[in-house]
């Protein structure tokens, strides 16, 4: 039995001004509720309430982890950089790492994430196929030096994830393993209350064939993501595909090529507005810079070339070019570039949305000029094709052909099939049925457990302040004394938190002396999904005010059936999460 807390003696600083560093509404209404403090850029500390609301979310990802047949352990949050090395992720990962030396000269990191911890775990203790699935887990601080933190919990420094790690004889096992996660986390979102969309994502410095992002639609959200209301098909912004649609043909189509003059007009506004023609029907013509040397890049004049598609289409990390590297390639500054009568020969790859287009426009790789009735197959022979640019609203699924609708939201989620990459490098093998050594297939599975708690404001408050769902929040009830020097207000609302604590309901009790619109606002601002005010005027009819904060619906009950009324709300707000 959980022992009611008396606001009195609680800390709940709340704050009536906006303070001027939050940026978002749930960054806001966290510090101000006086669930968190900033400490520094991308730390904070946790106050008693967001600390409670913090332990349900890890309850919540805990319970589900443990029912889909994960193991909890514990890894050290310092890592041997040794093990990023053997991985090959030390280069990719080294900027995010916060690295140091211990007293003996060795390399240490602070963990961002841990697969090479558990791979190297897993490398002792798998032996044979027997030993066959596993999945560990574990909740634990993880460390980044972001470039720009940002938007409070969302974009920290210091946070607290949920990461697990399956391991798994062949690809069936594996298959299996990722399906169970992918379950479990629609569980745990749907616990917490989010509105979620699981979506097709890129797998990024983590390696591995796919995964899936799980996203929280929210407007404040850093991630882009499409998604087809038709098919339901949802990715984000670095992996949406789109099916092509018809070839763009632009007047002049079956013209030959013309160079027209366009002086000081660079880029695509500038001689859009010159040539009085869309920006679609523009060519940019871009020079890029890759290990194997440079490579002319091609997209729509409205469409911009996303690096981590630019990347998977080259198998080559890409930068843009510096200037003497563009005159090399087209003989010409940046701005009237194009792929026709390169100054040598050069790699062009085209984005896929250009594939058959005419009547085109693009530079003539000569100063103030460009290129008219541009036909790419015709004077572009030897062109490559692919995708290079982000999904965008009106483009067409590439599942069922209908339009997609671009979105923002908040990746609360990730899980990834990640093959053979880490237990190859670091040793996690097993024997088979046959005695054969073969490397142990792996899945690893994370949540922000930190953000997810963000994300939950992000999505559910109003202009008042937070909306809790009743499996996170604080507390499950408020229970407000409108004056304490009143005796009977007092004693009512007394035996009510009474009623409830035996009930089991955790209960945050007013008690303060002080004015109820304060305490009518701070109920509202911190969130409580169910309130019992205590007031003189309704007590005198023999009856207490029941308010739920989600909606604002206030009842009034007899104060006799004020604890069995709470009881029949906190069940029917718990069913709607399950």
């Amino acid at each position: 039995m959980e022992v009611p807390l008396r606001w009195s003696q609680a800390l709940i600083p709340t704050l009536k001004e906006v303070p001027q560093d939050a940026e978002i509404p749930s960054h806001r209404l966290l510090l101000r509720a006086g669930m968190i403090r900033k400490v520094a850029a991308g730390l904070y500390t946790f106050l008693p309430l967001g600390r409670r609301a913090l332990l349900k979310v890890e309850r919540i990802v805990r319970e589900e982890m443990d029912r889909a047949g994960a193991l909890e352990i514990l890894m050290p949050a310092l890592q041997p950089v040794h093990l990023w090395h053997e991985s090959g992720r030390y280069e990719a990962m080294r900027e995010v790492m916060f690295g140091f030396k211990d007293r003996r000269g060795g390399d240490l990191v602070l963990g961002p994430t841990h697969e090479e911890v558990v791979t190297t775990l897993a490398a002792g203790e798998i032996r044979s196929y027997r030993d066959l699935p596993r999945n560990l887990y574990q909740i634990q601080t993880k460390f980044r030096d972001e470039i720009r933190p940002r938007f409070g919990l969302m974009r920290s420094r210091e946070f607290i994830m949920k990461d697990a790690y399956s391991f798994d004889a062949d690809d069936e096992g594996a298959k299996a393993s990722y399906e169970a996660m992918y379950e479990a986390y629609r569980r745990i979102f749907r616990r917490c209350g989010l509105d979620t969309r699981a979506v097709e994502a890129d797998s990024g410095a983590m390696g591995g064939s796919s995964s899936h992002e799980f996203m929280v639609l929210a407007d404040a959200g850093e991630d882009g993501l499409v998604e087809c209301a038709a098919c339901g098909y949802a990715a984000n912004l670095e992996a949406a595909r789109s099916r092509p649609a018809a070839a763009p043909a632009f007047e002049g189509a079956d013209a030959a090529p013309e160079e027209v003059p366009t002086p000081g007009a660079r880029t695509i506004e500038e001689v859009s507005a010159f040539l009085q023609a869309p920006p679609a029907q523009f060519v940019k013509s871009l020079v890029h810079v890759t290990a194997d040397g440079p490579v002319l890049v091609l997209a729509a004049g409205d469409r911009d070339v996303h690096d981590v598609k630019l990347g998977h289409a080259l198998g080559a990390d890409a930068r843009l070019a510096d200037d003497d590297t563009v005159c090399e390639v087209a003989g010409v500054s940046a701005g009237f570039v194009g792929p026709v009568g390169l100054a040598r020969p050069t790699r062009i790859v085209a984005d896929e949305k250009l594939r058959g287009g005419r009547g085109l426009i693009t530079g003539a790789n000569r100063e103030d000029a460009h290129l008219r009735n541009l036909d790419l197959a015709r004077d572009v022979p030897d062109l490559e094709f692919a995708d290079l640019t982000a999904a965008r609203t009106g483009d067409h699924c590439p599942e069922c052909g209908e339009a997609l609708t671009e979105r923002r939201g908040i990746e609360v989620g990730h899980v990834f099939r990640l093959g053979t990459k880490y237990s190859e490098a670091l040793g996690a093998t097993f024997l088979d049925a046959e005695g054969q050594t073969r490397p142990a297939i792996m899945g690893c599975y994370g949540i922000g457990v930190t953000r997810t708690l963000q994300a939950v404001v992000e999505q559910s408050h109003d202009k008042d302040g937070i909306l809790w769902p009743v499996s996170v929040a604080p507390y499950e009830v408020s229970v407000l004394v409108l004056n304490r020097a009143h005796d009977p207000s007092r004693e009512t609302a007394e035996a009510i938190v009474a009623g409830l604590e035996a009930a089991g309901v955790e209960v945050l009790y007013d008690d303060r002396d002080d004015r109820p619109g304060s305490k009518f606002k701070d109920a509202d601002l911190v969130g409580i999904p169910v309130r019992i005010a205590v007031g003189e005027r309704s007590l005198a009819a023999g009856e207490v005010e029941l308010k739920l904060r989600r909606g604002g619906e206030v009842t009034r009950v007899p104060v006799e059936r004020a604890v069995a009324a709470v009881g029949e709300q906190l069940e029917a707000l718990r069913a709607e999460l399950t």
